[in-house]
């Protein structure tokens, strides 16, 4: 009986290691994803489509078109999150009709 209590403490206490060791590179991969020398974000494009709402091969036609600001290293395709929200902000426009 002590045997089968040990064996299942033992599951346990690995089962509780694995779990830290995986919080562990969560907070690893993430403070890497966010950190920069410039301090700046960049985000995925699977993350621009979701923000801007758009699939992702809009986001492809906006890059071949010149309309969005990317960086391409290997496959992989990265915005400046400032570049965007630039972006979407020269679109923006007042309203001009005033309601009386």
């Amino acid at each position: 009986m002590n045997d089968l209590i040990l064996a299942d403490r033992e599951l346990e206490v690995g089962f509780i290691g694995q779990l830290d060791a995986l919080f562990e590179g969560i907070e690893r991969m993430e403070a890497s994803h966010k950190a920069s020398p410039s301090n700046e974000q960049f985000l995925t494009d699977k993350e621009v489509s979701a923000w801007l709402k758009v699939s992702r091969r809009t986001l492809q036609d906006y890059r071949n078109n010149g309309m969005i600001a990317y960086y391409q290293l290997g496959g992989k395709i990265l915005y400046k999150e400032s570049d965007i929200e630039k972006m979407v902000m020269s679109g923006y426009r007042n309203a001009y009709r005033m309601e009386t």
